[in-house]
């Protein structure tokens, strides 16, 4: 049966690429060439990422990628980190906690309710093994899950980098306009969508909030990560930064961002943002992007 459900939904999301889109309008033949291209990691995301969900779930992927998800993190801890746990101290770390995988994989498999039932929000299973009753909660599951699926978002945005490196020495681009350009638009594609989504629909306040909850984070958890690991790594109390012309822009038109925001909402139009304030801001934006590469090929 939990082979049966995973051939299903590995031959679903095959035939959904030849499919119409959501909509309804034919998908462009290069959009399907790239979901062909894009399909055996599909299926890698798919057999390592637990996504245990309320309502209806795959309870045969749900168990394969506790079984594999294993395997999966002690190849991307040695390629990312230089970790091995395939064989340290004389112990495959990795297939003992495949083993454990497997065993909480043949448990859902076994007591979960079947594909089409609910795996409810606080359990994910009720298991019965002779007078004793097993409650597995979701959380971990899903915690367990988002782990995964974050080693998965590193893993691509490492090499992501990788390729643009490579694509900016092949063209003779320097890499703080690549990272000005290609890599913030890359990046900042989905919060773009889902903000313009909300604004759309009335969800004004969450779309403002968003816009700025989403940089600060990044600023202050990844910075601070990063130069946490970077001051283990070396050894150093202190790191020094250079400061170019381009951050510098950066710098002052997010200042003048943020002063034009609360000068116009808050002072001069009562509390409302104005339809000119977009175009303010495009304006605003465009003229960051022109200063900042016209700095990096000055300072070349």
């Amino acid at each position: 049966d939990g082979v049966e459900q995973v051939r299903v939904e590995l031959k679903t999301a095959w035939t959904d690429i030849f499919e119409e889109d959501d909509e309804g309008e034919p998908v462009m033949w290069w959009d399907r060439v790239l979901m062909v291209c894009e399909y055996p990691f599909v299926v890698m995301r798919k057999m390592t990422v637990p996504i245990p969900c309320e309502g209806h779930y795959n309870r045969g992927l749900v168990s394969a990628s506790l079984l594999l998800s294993p395997l999966w993190l002690g190849y991307y801890l040695w390629n990312e980190h230089d970790l091995q746990l395939f064989w340290s101290g004389g112990i495959p770390w990795v297939l003992l906690f495949a083993g454990i995988g497997a065993s909480v994989a043949a448990a859902v498999l076994r007591y979960a309710p079947a594909g089409e039932g609910n795996m409810a929000l606080v359990f994910a299973s009720l298991m019965r093994l002779g007078t004793f009753c097993l409650s597995v909660c979701l959380a971990p599951i899903a915690l367990y899950g988002f782990l995964v699926a974050a080693t998965w978002i590193d893993f691509i945005a490492d090499h992501l980098v990788e390729i643009l490196e490579f694509v900016g020495i092949v063209c003779r681009i320097p890499s703080s306009i690549m990272g000005l350009t290609i890599l913030a638009w890359g990046n900042s594609m989905g919060d773009l969508s889902a903000d313009v989504t909300m604004a759309r629909k009335g969800l004004a306040n969450m779309a403002m909030t968003a816009c700025f909850a989403g940089p600060v984070f990044n600023i202050l958890i990844g910075l601070g990560l990063g130069f946490s690991a970077l001051s283990a790594q070396t050894g150093e109390s202190s790191i020094h930064v250079h400061m170019n012309p381009a951050i510098l822009v950066g710098f002052l038109a997010t200042i003048l961002n943020t002063l034009l925001l609360v000068i116009m909402g808050a002072w001069v139009f009562g509390g409302r943002i104005p339809r000119v304030y977009g175009y303010v801001l495009l304006f605003l934006y465009m003229c960051y992007v022109v200063l900042s590469v016209l700095l990096q090929f000055w300072s070349l």
